[in-house]
């Protein structure tokens, strides 16, 4: 292992790719604790020690975002928005029929694509900024009261001043789409996946640490072993895939033989990554948010069904917030296959072409047979993507470790898929250059 490594610094070329992207996210890092001009940093980061931080959807754009999310920074809204105006782009293409013609046309359709979502991606960020800064404003981006440092964020709360913020978080989000953008055509692997891949794991010493001033150093001990045992299970879901056996005909194109090869069409148990918990988590932060817009006035009863929503669902320890959560990313889990792979797509395709499944007839029946198999995979990657995603809520209420519990969730799903992706791209690397790869 230590030899394969050495070798990775011993290929120039390799070693200036693996430079350039620690680099850049040195740059990312560093501009996460920049604050955002008008911010009244001091404040910030007592509130922040104070509160211990805030729960619900601005808790998976915190993680997201490394943290500079609460700390009002140049790049507070980090890879967030392009997350979201991807998603976006992706329904789309079930809605409107010119982005599915754009995404069938390869690289020029890609390219138009990806200029689409990079205009969604500024779109949103002005959008989220300007949510940001008033809440920010207002003093309850940290949902607590009584504080009077949570109360006092800017230093001025003018119009211009404001204007000023709005422009300079919506700026760093399009330096980060570019920074991600340089580490994919110069660095190793994909930038804006390695991107989210720093900033979740620039969480993980502050969540350990609070976990072992709170319960001490044998509960510590447990988290991490339960941790290994989780990733590795991870690992294990991550690379487990159903292959489809695959054959194509021979046929003459003039003198030359083509086709009479076998292949296969691989299933991933988990074809739907992280964003079913994504969609999950935005979709349970709208009862909070309407119960928080409906708060009673001073003097006034609090309404029954604000209280209920304030006791069921602003809790990540309530068993129904659990069930909830968990249904919704089953429900999900289906819904994104469905639309990311298309079983009548792939026969036609694999027909046109002269591929067929040994035993099933080419066309229609090739396309059903698809679509029962999507749909058997996709029942034990949904549970298994529902389990990983209530280990933080189990944990909250167990070890008592905030909602950024580094062991589950989004967080894990996402640390190990770039991880495994990227070591993957070093050793094929490796592989063209010393016919020996980094894995064996």
């Amino acid at each position: 292992m230590f030899s394969a490594i050495a070798r990775i610094f011993r290929t120039p070329d390799l070693r200036r790719k693996i430079g350039f992207t620690l680099g850049i996210i040195v740059l990312y890092r560093l501009g996460a604790h920049v604050p955002t001009p008008f911010v009244d940093f001091p404040n910030v980061q007592s509130c922040l020690a104070q509160s211990g931080g805030t729960d619900g959807l601005l808790s998976l754009v915190n993680l997201f975002s490394g943290g500079a999310l609460l700390q009002l920074s140049i790049f507070a809204l980090g890879v967030m928005p392009y997350i979201t105006a991807t998603i976006i782009t992706q329904l789309l293409r079930v809605v409107i029929p010119h982005f599915e013609t754009l995404y069938k046309e390869g690289q020029a359709g890609q390219s138009k694509l990806t200029q689409y979502t990079r205009y969604l991606t500024i779109a949103l960020a002005l959008l989220q900024s300007t949510t940001l800064v008033t809440v920010a404003r207002s003093g309850q981006l940290f949902g607590v009261t009584g504080i009077p440092e949570c109360e006092q964020l800017l230093t001025n709360d003018v119009w211009w001043a404001q204007l000023l913020m709005i422009i300079t978080m919506t700026a760093g989000t399009g330096l980060i789409m570019w920074f991600a953008e340089l580490v994919t055509e110069r660095g190793i692997g994909n930038g804006m996946s390695l991107l989210i891949f720093t900033s979740i794991a620039a969480t993980f010493p502050s969540a350990l640490g609070s976990i072992w001033l709170a319960r001490g150093f044998e509960v510590f001990l447990l988290v991490i072993a339960v941790g290994i045992v989780v990733i590795a299970l991870v690992v294990f879901v991550e690379q487990s895939q159903r292959r489809i056996p695959v054959q194509y005909a021979k046929r003459m194109v003039g003198r030359r033989t083509y086709g009479g090869t076998n292949t296969y069409i691989p299933i991933k148990v988990n074809m739907a990554g992280v964003v079913p918990v994504i969609f999950a988590s935005s979709l349970l932060y709208i009862p909070a948010l309407i119960a928080q817009f409906n708060q009673p006035q001073p003097g006034e009863e609090i309404p029954g069904w604000v209280a209920w929503i304030q006791q069921y669902f602003t809790n990540g320890d309530s068993w129904i917030y659990m069930l909830v959560y968990f249904l919704l990313i089953i429900g999900f889990t289906y819904f994104y296959v469905a639309i990311t792979f298309n079983p009548v797509d792939v026969a036609d395709n694999m027909k046109k072409y002269g591929g067929f499944i040994p035993g099933i007839r080419a066309g229609r029946p090739t396309a059903e047979y698809l679509d029962y198999v999507l749909t058997r995979i996709t029942a034990p990657g949904s549970i298994y993507l529902g389990l990983i995603a209530l280990l933080p809520l189990i944990a909250l209420a167990t070890v008592g470790a905030n909602q950024n519990f580094p062991f589950g969730g989004a967080s894990i799903l996402i640390i190990v898929g770039v991880g495994l992706e990227t070591v993957k791209q070093i050793d094929a690397q490796l592989q063209q250059r010393h016919y020996e790869g980094l894995l064996r």
